[in-house]
């Protein structure tokens, strides 16, 4: 359940590449999700399970919100006006965004019990839930959101992206 290689991440200077590794990051920790209903299984709760809990539970309360807001507040309306095919899957994408915040506040929920997660009998489904739903979002983002950003965006309005992105977390723009 630990992930000790990490890629390096692209900086504020590549937006779309920053979302991308974002999306990266959200399907290791649904990997960890799914390795912990194992792991609770067969060891219980031990360290390691508690490390793994509180990793989820910091990058998806933290830096998921972040992503999110990258998306909502910056992406989305550069593109919302571009076709109505575009429009129509940014409406979708936000309702999956509503759709992901439940599945992740049933989720996480479970995991500040972490005592009783071995004896939870919905923790299993909480989490096939989140995660199949995260697989499917994040495959549109990859395969057309960022795709079609990647090839109208000007390079001041990806500039202009990297920028709140940055401001967002309180890091400098450089």
């Amino acid at each position: 359940m630990n992930d000790t290689l990490t890629p390096e991440v692209p900086s504020f200077n590549d937006p779309l590449g920053l979302l991308r590794a974002c999306h990266e990051r959200m399907l290791a920790n649904c990997d960890t999700l799914e390795k912990l209903v194992s792991h609770l299984r067969d060891k219980g709760l031990d360290d390691e399970a508690r490390s793994a809990i509180t990793r989820v539970i910091n990058y998806f309360s933290t830096s998921a919100v972040h992503h999110h807001e990258d998306e909502e507040q910056d992406l989305f309306p550069l593109l919302n006006g571009q076709s109505l095919k575009l429009a129509e899957m940014i409406f979708k994408l936000k309702q999956d965004h509503q759709q992901l915040d439940k599945f992740w506040q049933q989720l996480a929920a479970d995991l500040k019990q972490s005592a009783t997660l071995v004896d939870n009998p919905d923790f299993e489904t909480h989490v096939a839930q989140f995660c199949t739903a995260y697989r499917e979002h994040i495959d549109m983002e990859n395969r057309e959101l960022l795709f079609m950003a990647q090839h109208s965006l000007s390079s001041r309005q990806l500039e202009d992206l990297g920028r709140s992105m940055a401001k967002r977390r309180g890091v400098t723009f450089n």
